[in-house]
């Protein structure tokens, strides 16, 4: 049904390495030489395998997730320059194609300096801003407004990070004008992405289960270069295992340095899973990578909880929404934290699949995580007696919350000698706390038992860094994400530190007789 084509194989690789160059950096203007792994998993498979009853391609479509700094660009300006001059299609069509033009224009652009770096294709094509023709066929790329796009008769594609992709449309506008040609191709080269109800996820999922053997699809090339969850991301042989490029193409230094950085600063570990690892991650910069979180499912001595210092976080929502509060105990002997949380969803929301859009808050209100409260809204009753039960069980000393929904409440609360602590929700007052509370889970500080619903929530939650390094967390604007349980804890950080700088204050005041 198939063959192996060795002669055509080779044809490709010959035309790579003999009419493309290097255009940046110190190989900038040498041939491109190709390495093992690009040869062996990408082009002698791609242009080598065909169909017995035709001589045709075997492979119409060829999806390769691969992670930065792997020289994903370059080749696939190579293959776009060998689909334009040397595949023996008349009038072919190449089209580059990304999330956006400029994104697009990269591989474009890195295809007209090779073209100018070789006298051969130099002086067999027109080179113009937007596009290169040689003879009948040309090559150009597009911007990502589908609508434009209806008409084209494509020989190849060329998907460069398919991940950006805001939705389908130019993936399917582009893959169906293929129907005309012999043996078109597309071709998508991406890193992994967050999203995954994008088309690159499509993608992915199906490419693991054709690898998997769950799945047959003899027109379907999957190349997946990555690591797996379980690994140690730190581990140079994890690095190895998901660049194929390490040591060559990739700098082993750049490694060493990028992980540094991640270890001193938790929001930018999950941007290195997904670019450097293929790890596809919950949200493009997650706050707290999962495993970092689940260090600290040990275990609570509740028995203990007694005789600690607790501080306390309050985020109040709209009654149609949840609302969060958190208790954080300080154990200054073990030198750690214990987090208690504890979140209220109205019963219509909870048990409706519309509302509750995905998330299952009837196990959470098993699991204990969670209370729901009859009717359509969040009766903020049940809320305040279950925190005036932890006030009478637990030493409170104070509890923070955000001003915006807790007029009612606080007054409440107030009444019964609580001492209340309003907190803006501004990236000033979020900064100190939320950097406080970032390092005491980075250095497993925080023990919270493995609650399943604010590991959800951590899951949802993003970092915004201002120009000043003030940070802040914000949710992923999407339906079915929440982050109350964290800004709650954050809260309860904040009640934490002013309450404990106000102590360190009065020493110091002592020791100096002031």
């Amino acid at each position: 049904m198939y063959y192996y084509d060795e002669e055509a194989a080779e044809r490709a690789v010959q035309f790579i390495e003999n009419f493309c160059t290097h255009v940046k950096g110190e190989l900038a203007g040498k041939p491109f030489i190709l390495e093992e792994w690009q040869k062996a998993d990408i082009i002698r498979p791609l242009f080598g395998w065909k169909v017995e009853a035709t001589g045709l391609r075997k492979y119409r479509t060829c999806y390769v997730e691969i992670p930065r700094k792997n020289g994903k660009s370059n080749l696939a300006a190579a293959i776009a320059l060998y689909l334009l001059f040397a595949d023996g299609e008349p009038g072919a069509e190449v089209i580059s194609a990304a999330g956006d033009r400029g994104q697009a224009n990269i591989v474009f652009n890195i295809a007209q300096e090779m073209i100018k770096n070789n006298k051969h294709l130099r002086n067999r094509a027109k080179v113009l801003r937007n596009k290169i023709e040689f003879k009948s066929s040309w090559y150009k790329s597009i911007s990502a407004e589908a609508y434009t796009k209806h008409g084209l008769n494509c020989h190849g594609i060329i998907f460069d990070e398919l991940h950006t992709q805001p939705n389908r449309e130019l993936w399917d506008v582009l893959t169906t004008s293929v129907g005309a040609r012999r043996q078109p191709v597309v071709i998508s080269l991406t890193t992994a992405g967050h999203d995954r109800s994008s088309v690159c996820y499509e993608m992915h999922e199906y490419s693991q289960q054709l690898l998997n053997g769950t799945l047959i699809d003899e027109t379907f090339l999957p190349v997946l270069y990555k690591a797996d969850e379980g690994d140690d991301w730190t581990d140079p042989e994890t690095w190895k295992k998901a660049n194929p490029g390490y040591g060559s193409i990739c700098n082993e230094n750049y490694f060493t340095d990028a992980v540094k950085k991640a270890k001193s600063n938790p929001s930018i570990i999950n941007s290195f899973l997904r670019l450097h690892l293929n790890i596809w991650t919950s949200a493009e910069t997650a706050w707290i990578p999962d495993d970092i979180y689940m260090k600290g499912a040990k275990e609570i001595p509740y028995d203990k909880l007694h005789s600690l210092p607790c501080y306390a976080g309050l985020d109040l929502a709209s009654t149609q929404d949840l609302t969060a509060f958190a208790m954080l105990f300080r154990d200054e002997e073990l030198d750690c934290f214990y987090l208690l949380t504890h979140q209220f969803v109205n019963s219509e929301k909870a048990h409706s699949k519309k509302l509750a859009a995905g998330i299952d808050y009837v196990q959470f209100n098993r699991d204990g995580d969670i209370t729901i409260t009859p009717g359509n809204v969040t009766d903020y009753r049940v809320v305040k007696e279950y925190i005036l039960d932890q006030c009478a069980k637990y030493d409170i000393r104070e509890i923070g919350y955000d001003p915006k929904f807790s007029t009612y409440i606080v007054a409440e609360l107030t009444e019964d000698d609580i001492t209340m602590l309003p907190m803006a929700q501004n990236i000033t007052s979020m900064n100190g706390p939320t950097k406080e509370l970032e390092m005491a889970i980075m250095q497993e500080k925080v023990i919270h038992g493995g609650n399943r619903c604010l590991r959800w929530q951590f899951g949802c939650a993003i970092i915004y860094t201002d120009n000043n390094d003030n940070k802040r967390v914000i949710k992923e604007q999407k339906e079915n994400k929440k982050v109350d349980g964290v800004i709650a804890s954050i809260i309860a950080m904040n009640s934490y530190i002013q309450n404990t700088t106000e102590g360190n204050d009065d020493i110091m005041l002592e020791i100096f007789n002031l």
